[in-house]
């Protein structure tokens, strides 16, 4: 009863991500998406990244790039800035679902930087009830994640960086009907390898800047709510990035970014008629280091299924005079993996030390979004900039 709880909890999540699909003997054709453990790892924190089609492995560094790539602390230009972003959840069906983040870095000297962030993700309350279907308790499920990170420039246009975060998923309180298996909070530690480079150069005489990102992340433990043997993965993931900013004059400039992401986690095999033994695909079962090596591989449908896994973000900056940001993006995931596609809209105000930042998501391919028509936003707090003394 307990794990049907859980369950339960969990297709909530990741429904509300469109992560959810079923396994079929159709090779590659049908549905076969990838499910973990705590998927609010994967959730955009910030409005900035959120309105440019959810990328920020090569864009130029902000407090967030603890998510997205932690190696471009070492490049920021602040010494001192701290980030708040809120986002409602499900808003057109329940109104006490939400997702907030705090994020921040501090400069120790010119090529040391370190960062830290907290998310929170609040599943608003839910009453649990026993087999029989009568109330044994209310409770508010919860998850958050506590983040630290160093990044280091090794060369004027290169820096690598690391991160290591501690994840506490709490999805019942403890609460189980009679006869049912005792349940505790899951935890986990992970960590974060990336590398930035970016070089600025000159085109037709204006300005310009080229930028790389690889950032491999929540490479960590396995999360369990019980005692048993079942263990989640947690959604490690592979994303490369690159941005081109290009200055049209003094006052405009454009940035144009793509990210490529991998779900570093065993693909579902398909498995006989009994659901016992495995006839395409690889076993599941397996240990995270395994899982990352075998990701690349185990696709029942073979080159093409894996082909299928790889999620696309396309994205805009555009700034005028270096105050007033508008931004737009896509996102793109395969129809047998999700299916998660949508534009994304957003603007940005700075001031000389606070600045705002807001997204919007339209949902395409006739899916819903737990983002759509809601409006999300970052506060931005520039505390020190680079060159203050």
């Amino acid at each position: 009863m307990i794990k049907k709880i859980i369950f339960g909890i969990f297709a909530i999540i990741l429904i509300s991500i469109e992560s959810i699909a079923q396994t079929t003997t159709q090779l590659g054709q049908d549905l076969n998406a990838i499910s973990t453990g705590v998927p609010f790892l994967v959730i955009a924190p910030d409005a900035r990244a959120g309105a440019m089609g959810d990328l920020g492995a090569a864009t130029s560094p902000d407090p967030n790039s603890i998510h997205w790539n932690p190696a471009k602390y070492a490049f920021i230009d602040q010494n001192l800035a701290l980030n708040v972003s809120y986002i409602p959840w499900l808003r057109e069906l329940v109104n006490d679902i939400n997702f907030s983040n705090i994020s921040g870095s501090y400069r120790i000297d010119e090529n040391q930087v370190i960062g830290f962030s907290l998310m929170y993700f609040s599943l608003g309350d839910i009453t649990f009830t026993n087999i029989s279907g009568d109330p044994i308790g209310d409770f508010n499920p919860n998850e958050f994640s506590i983040d630290a990170a160093y990044a280091l420039k090794l060369h004027k246009n290169l820096s690598g960086g690391i991160g290591l975060r501690y994840v506490h998923s709490n999805l019942t309180g403890g609460i189980a009907p009679l006869g049912s298996e005792p349940t505790h909070p899951g935890n986990g530690v992970a960590a974060d390898i990336s590398v930035f480079w970016t070089k600025n150069l000159s085109i037709s005489e204006k300005s310009s800047n080229l930028s790389f990102g690889l950032d491999i992340s929540n490479l960590g433990t396995k999360i369990s709510y019980s005692d048993d043997t079942y263990q989640e993965f947690m959604p490690a993931n592979l994303r490369i990035g690159t941005a081109f900013k290009f200055d049209l004059d003094d006052y405009n400039s454009l940035t144009f970014a793509i990210d490529i992401n991998k779900l570093l986690v065993p693909t579902p095999p398909v498995y006989d008629s009994l659901g016992v033994t495995i006839i395409a695909g690889l076993d599941p079962n397996v240990s995270t280091s395994t899982a990352i090596f075998q990701s690349f591989y185990d696709a029942p449908g073979g080159f093409t299924e894996e082909m299928h896994e790889l999620m696309y973000s396309f994205g805009m900056e555009y700034w005028y005079n270096k105050q007033f940001a508008l931004r737009a993006g896509y996102f793109d995931e395969h129809s047998t993996k999700g299916n998660r596609k949508y534009f994304s809209l957003g603007l940005g105000v700075k001031l000389n030390v606070l600045s705002l930042d807001f997204a919007y998501l339209v949902p395409t391919a006739g899916r819903q979004n737990p983002l759509a028509n809601t409006l999300r936003f970052t506060i931005g707090f520039n505390l020190k900039k680079a060159n203050d003394k």
